[in-house]
């Protein structure tokens, strides 16, 4: 009997009294289960069917929300009842869209399609143009200075530039069908955002009232904390990115750069990508500018210089701030990652994917710390004598 008690204690003392035995055995829990859920994830398909549906258009309306919402609480602050200004808002969103169809989109039509076709033209107009220089006396010279194969640097240029223009193409491809995507989810887009404008307030709290008591005040200061994070971010990035769409559509316009409604606005779009979207927008401006004249790519790079400039110094330092708080080689780091994960969709939530995660980490984190005796300052002697 005293050997079982024996046994039963050195159980007890070296199994589960021991954290690194019981962490291990969570662990295993945690495979276990993960395991079983990919041996039946058979039956969580029409739950995927139903999130892949509904994510684009809530995200849109998400989008939406946060930029909408600050003008319907000003209306209501000044007495106008909440339905009235979301009817109102909606009602000069129609009409603004109503221009828009009736102005621009048959322009902008016009240029896109023509600047799709047209591209190709422009890859072997490249090439040609590259030939010709290979074959001038200064480049003659050049290659007698530095001992260069003629034919290899072409065919190892010449397949570069191939690469980079199917790659480009591809892209664009991958935008117009992202495009249509959008539209489709623009139908479903004004019923989910009247619903959020009028009660998205109340969101947070009926999520944490499925909660446990204890836990719903700091689950109020989570939602909170990612609620600013999300909205700073996206009002500050869509703002930017109109602003920098516009410099650009009006430098091209000085300079008489080809296509300038149609690469103006792909900057603006690729510009909600921190950090890479600028090098991804300027790919094809540089191909229309270099195919147009040498002059007209100097232009071109004058006016993108003078944009970045204005945007880094002055536009995003006084709209974005340091809202996020992210290290830009985080940011690039998190960018690349999403998009080998996800895609399109990844590349442009990743960053606010990111900082909602923080959010979260730095609360667990401080839960964790708060109740493990590991991170508790040990007693020195003189204390503990």
């Amino acid at each position: 009997m005293e050997n079982a008690k024996s046994g039963t204690d050195r159980f007890k003392r070296f199994i589960l009294n021991n954290k690194f035995v019981l962490f291990l055995l969570v662990l295993l829990l945690v495979g276990l289960n993960i395991m079983v859920l990919t041996k039946i994830s058979y039956i969580f398909t029409p739950i995927t069917v139903l999130l892949k549906t509904l994510l684009l258009p809530v995200i849109l309306a998400g989008i939406a929300y946060y930029l909408l919402n600050p003008i319907v609480d000003y209306l209501e602050r000044n007495r106008i009842k909440r339905v009235y200004s979301i009817i109102l808002l909606f009602l000069l969103g129609a009409g603004l869209i109503t221009i828009l169809l009736v102005a621009v989109i048959p322009f902008l039509n016009e240029q896109a399609v023509s600047f799709v076709n047209n591209f190709p033209k422009y890859g072997e107009q490249l090439r040609n143009n590259f030939e010709g220089f290979m074959d001038s006396p200064g480049f003659m010279q050049i290659q007698e200075w530095f001992n260069l194969n003629p034919s290899e640097l072409s065919g190892n240029i010449t397949e570069q530039a191939t690469s980079l223009l199917n790659g480009t193409l591809s892209s664009v491809g991958s935008f117009v069908g992202a495009i249509k995507e959008v539209f489709l989810a623009i139908v479903t887009l004004p019923f989910i955002l009247f619903y959020l404008l009028k009660d998205g307030k109340h969101l947070p709290q009926a999520i944490v009232r499925f909660l446990p008591n204890q836990l719903q005040p700091q689950s109020k200061r989570i939602m909170a904390e990612m609620n600013g994070q999300i909205s700073s971010y996206i009002r500050g990035q869509i703002i930017v990115s109109f602003c920098i769409g516009m410099l650009l559509y009006i430098g091209y316009l000085i300079i008489g750069l080809e296509y300038s409604l149609v690469l103006a606005l792909v900057a603006a779009c690729t510009s909600v990508i921190p950090y890479l979207g600028p090098a991804i927008a300027i790919t094809p401006a540089l191909v229309v500018a270099l195919v147009t004249s040498p002059v007209m790519l100097l232009k071109m790079i004058v006016i993108w210089t003078i944009v970045q400039l204005i945007e880094g110094k002055f536009i995003s330092p006084q709209i974005m701030g340091k809202s996020l708080q992210i290290h830009p080689i985080t940011i690039i780091f998190v960018i690349l990652t999403a998009g080998n994960l996800f895609g399109l969709a990844g590349i442009v939530l990743a960053v606010p994917g990111y900082a909602v995660l923080k959010v979260i980490v730095i609360h667990l984190y401080d839960w964790f710390t708060s109740r493990s005796s590991l991170y508790k300052e040990e007693l020195r002697e003189d204390q503990l004598s």
